[in-house]
């Protein structure tokens, strides 16, 4: 499971100015040298270390190998996820229930795809990114859920070294894609109630398209970010994952390294890509309650919150269930329960978005309908 790194951490753990004491003890006895010379070379060595400690320390995100205590370090090859439960007897329900599951995301989410994509009535920047958003969603429950089932399924825990890199990069990948897309589709219903009249000249397909492939570099950026973080990290003989997949917070847990510089990005980086996306939903959901509020007819009110009533749904989902499994971790330092919490936003949220559209939706019913006229 594990190698041997080829370098040895003995050096490491002890601090530097001892090894500058002993060279410093077999120079000042030796009669080649003055003191005054001895001195500036323990001067220069100290320097050159401490030089050494704060560039691994700011740029490789790597802890300052003076202050690392001996450890039992290895070069991972795999890591070990306990998953939800250990129980044996509940294996096969739990791969019935998350195979139905995901077979209904993909299933609903493709739907939407296909009817948005085969009704010309339909070619509209609101669904334009409702598609895309479905794509999404594919993407983010397929970066965890395929490999839980096969280790079900094979009674096997084990995911690869690359393997875990790989579910970290596109989880954080379509997780960001995912806020991104919320963000620009409450932009587009702020456009659409707010600036009716000029809904399609500043919706053109260039903006819609520049705005999703911008989205697009965005989340690859974070994900970038995230996985090179994680590959920096050094970890010991323990490679157990209380996760049902491979999780940035878990991994941290389970290194060698300080990881504190790792935790301070994490928050910087959450509260660029996740705050700035949040506040743009509530700063274009504010000025589209206060246009809603100025129509004089109920008719035209409810009209105009039926347009956003499928977004603002699947706005409050998935915020409320990341804040809802944030809460619930910290609260709880159970690390399983913060697994089957994962859950609601790693599965059910995905699976939940087609059902909010179509059935809050009368365009979407009535393409659905005529794409399975056709089939049929």
């Amino acid at each position: 499971m594990t190698m041997s790194l080829a370098k040895t951490s003995t050096p490491c753990a002890l601090p530097v100015w001892l090894f500058l004491l002993e060279d410093t003890r077999e120079q000042l006895v030796s009669p080649a040298a003055s003191t005054v010379e001895k001195m500036a070379e323990m001067k220069v060595h100290l320097a050159g270390c401490l030089c050494t400690c704060f560039f691994n320390t700011l740029f490789s995100f790597e802890s300052c190998p003076t202050c690392v205590e001996p450890q039992n370090l290895t070069a991972v090859s795999e890591f070990l996820l306990l998953g939800l439960s250990d129980d044996p007897e509940l294996e096969p329900i739990l791969f019935g229930l998350f195979l139905s599951m995901y077979l209904v995301t993909l299933l609903g989410n493709l739907l939407i795809i296909l009817a948005v994509s085969s009704d010309s009535h339909l070619h509209t920047p609101m669904y334009f990114f409702l598609s895309n958003l479905s794509l999404t969603d594919i993407g983010f429950s397929t970066t965890t859920i395929p490999k839980m089932l096969v280790n079900i399924q094979t009674h096997s825990k084990t995911i690869t070294y690359a393997g875990c890199l790989t579910q970290v990069s596109f989880f954080f990948l379509f997780g960001c894609l995912d806020n991104l897309l919320l963000a620009v589709m409450a932009y587009d219903r702020f456009v659409a109630i707010c600036h009716p009249l000029n809904y399609s000249v500043i919706m053109s397909p260039c903006l819609c398209s520049f705005l999703v492939l911008m989205s697009l570099f965005i989340s690859l950026l974070e994900s970038q970010i995230h996985f090179f973080m994680v590959s920096q990290l050094t970890f010991c003989t323990n490679v157990e994952i209380h996760h049902f997949f491979c999780d940035a917070p878990q991994l941290f847990h389970l290194t060698c390294s300080d990881t504190s510089i790792n935790t301070i990005i994490i928050y910087f980086i959450g509260a660029i890509f996740g705050g700035i996306p949040l506040s743009g939903i509530f700063c274009s959901y504010t000025r589209i309650v206060s246009s809603i509020l100025r129509i004089p007819s109920t008719g035209g009110k409810n009209k105009a919150f039926s347009t956003c009533g499928s977004h603002l749904s699947v706005v409050c989902l998935f915020y409320g269930t990341g804040l809802g499994v944030y809460l619930s971790s910290a609260v709880s330092h159970s690390p399983r329960k913060g697994a089957v919490t994962s859950v609601m936003y790693a599965l059910v949220v995905p699976m939940l978005n087609p059902f909010i559209y179509s059935l809050r939706n009368g365009d979407v019913k009535r393409a659905l309908q005529r794409l399975l006229n056709r089939t049929v």
